[in-house]
């Protein structure tokens, strides 16, 4: 067995919170009660404000608000790693500072993303947010929305700053995966569900995940199988949940039909804010059958 890694606490399953609307604005009392039914479903650790959670579309009085009341809600219950990451590095800083002193216990922080920093900019300003507040960071690269990769070789580099423990990585490619694992110790996140048993199997330690919004116990039993040496079982999980992820997300872009999936469900009004819409008939229909294949719809 190899050695822990550096963020252990984030190992397991993160789930990347929706947040709930009600006529534009923020249902609270509704995100008290996803908080709740986490706790319930045994999920590890949640990410608010995250792409899941239409971070983009909350002003920054919301962001804030979604964050103290989620940490509120948990009452050390389960882990708070909200999303407090900015293409600013001063709105970063405060985001970061903001979460801390909410109490959480990480903070998932997107590389800066329409700006496209070089590879020195990713690590002066995670550099600096590091030194501005000493709350544990997961990086979080998705090249396919910030426009730029943070390279592995960069990213071994911001490794060697304390506070940073962990990266949620969504590149999709195993080589970047396997590169990072061989150069740092950082704890490596599946930022694509699809993807939690593969990258487990060269080093990673759980997900942050999207569908964990409908099936945590599913994910949690496919991270604790791997986590037990049943690689059968996991790789049975792994074989179930792979439809359910590919055939639910690409629909449409995230949270689009998760959020249609949730409405289906009962467990969310399914209102998105602009520019995120909702499915067409056409796409809700395909958001019903994935369900229905996959056992949740009768």
């Amino acid at each position: 067995m190899s050695s822990p890694t550096k963020g252990e606490q984030f190992a397991g399953v993160t789930v990347a919170l929706i947040t709930p609307f009600k006529a534009g604005e923020v249902d609270y009392a509704a995100l008290r009660k996803l908080v709740d039914w986490h706790v319930e479903q045994g999920t590890d650790c949640l990410a608010p404000c995250g792409t899941t959670g239409e971070s983009p579309t909350v002003d920054h009085e919301e962001h804030e608000r979604i964050i103290a009341t989620v940490i509120e809600q948990a009452r050390g219950r389960i882990k708070i790693m909200p999303g407090t990451g900015s293409n600013s590095t001063r709105e970063a800083i405060r985001l970061t500072k903001f979460a801390k002193s909410a109490g959480a216990n990480g903070a998932l922080m997107v590389g800066p993303y329409y700006n496209k920093p070089s590879q020195e900019g990713y690590y002066r300003h995670f550099a600096a947010v590091a030194e501005a507040c000493d709350l544990p960071i997961v990086l979080y690269n998705i090249p396919g929305r910030t426009g730029s990769n943070m390279t592995p070789e960069t990213i071994a580099r911001m490794a060697e700053i304390p506070s940073i423990v962990a990266i949620k990585e969504a590149t999709g490619s195993l080589d970047q995966a396997s590169h990072i694992a061989s150069l740092c110790n950082l704890t490596i996140l599946s930022g694509d569900d699809s993807m939690t048993l593969p990258l487990m199997s060269i080093g990673g330690r759980g997900v942050v995940s999207v569908v964990g919004n409908i099936v945590p116990r599913d994910l949690k039993a496919l991270v604790s199988a791997f986590d037990a040496g049943k690689i059968a079982e996991a790789i049975a999980w792994h074989k179930k949940l792979f439809h359910l992820s590919r055939d639910l997300l690409s629909v449409s872009t995230n949270p689009i039909p998760l959020k249609a999936a949730m409405k289906l469900l009962g467990r969310d009004t399914g209102e998105l804010r602009l520019p995120m819409c909702p499915l067409d008939a056409a796409g809700e229909a395909k958001v019903a059958a994935t369900l229905r294949a996959y056992g949740l719809l009768g």
